[in-house]
């Protein structure tokens, strides 16, 4: 079990997909992902197995929440600086998280 101050430690904010590319290298099924968080955070970058779920058309310009504050990570090569948060569908691909309503860029989860 975790405390409530334990949850806080996770910083997990809405951004907005703006640019979306094919990612070859990566051994999943994936993109390069550019998400812009508003001018607190910023634009970020961060690769996201939605491949087998979204086309590039349905990820630009979706809000999506993600993990603002773990550090960088290197993923084939390209450094991931935030993780966009989804959960597994039935057939194995990735739903991703997203508010069900228009929300603020850049607004916290809590």
């Amino acid at each position: 079990m975790i405390t409530y101050d334990d949850f806080l430690k996770v910083d997990m904010r809405v951004g907005k997909i703006i640019s979306v590319e094919d990612f070859p290298r990566a051994i999943h099924p994936s993109y390069k992902v550019k998400v812009d968080f508003g001018p607190e955070i910023g634009i970020k970058s961060s690769s996201v197995q939605a491949k087998l779920n979204y086309t590039i058309e349905q990820m630009m310009d979706r809000q999506v929440v993600a993990v603002v504050n773990f550090p960088p990570k290197n993923i084939a090569g390209f450094l991931s600086e935030v993780l966009i948060l989804g959960v597994p569908t039935e057939e194995g691909g990735l739903s991703l998280l997203l508010p069900s309503l228009k929300a603020k860029i850049g607004g916290s989860v809590y």
